[in-house]
């Protein structure tokens, strides 16, 4: 009886590594447009020797073009091509915390950079991404695609 019970937990344990190792950013995810709640782009999240680096790797809305240019951007990034686009930078993982913070986050729509927060949620499913300058900013949930 004992032998199965352990059996029972090895493999309960072997079940709930795979949702463990998702609680970070790292990953491919579906950005959401604020106004429809429909697909907006797919982002790549790598971990770049402890630092969070993310780049736009497709362009999901309804007729958008591929070959879109980044004219809101400013000095490097200007005219830059939307798809390849770097739009997460510098982000750390916190000390004993879920959450990945003193980074950057470029909205391609209006240029600007915002500071960012990074939080898995929902088992790693979902992503809570904030942007914001000072106290003001907004949140956007993304969803796990990889």
């Amino acid at each position: 009886m004992k032998k199965l019970q352990a059996l029972a937990a090895i493999a309960l344990s072997a079940l709930a590594l795979p949702s463990l190792a998702q609680m970070t950013p790292v990953g491919t995810w579906k950005s959401m447009d604020d106004k429809t709640g429909q697909p907006k782009s797919q982002i790549v999240i790598a971990d770049q020797g402890g630092v969070l680096e993310g780049r736009i790797d497709q362009l999901l809305r309804p007729g958008a073009d591929p070959k879109a240019l980044c004219v809101e951007c400013k000095d490097a990034l200007k005219n830059q091509p939307m798809v390849g686009l770097p739009i997460i930078q510098g982000a750390k993982k916190a000390a004993d915390k879920d959450v990945w913070e003193d980074g950057k986050i470029l909205d391609p729509e209006n240029g600007k950079f915002y500071t960012l927060r990074l939080t898995p949620i929902e088992g790693g499913q979902k992503l809570e991404v904030r942007g914001s300058i000072g106290p003001f900013g907004r949140t956007q949930t993304w969803v796990r695609v990889q």
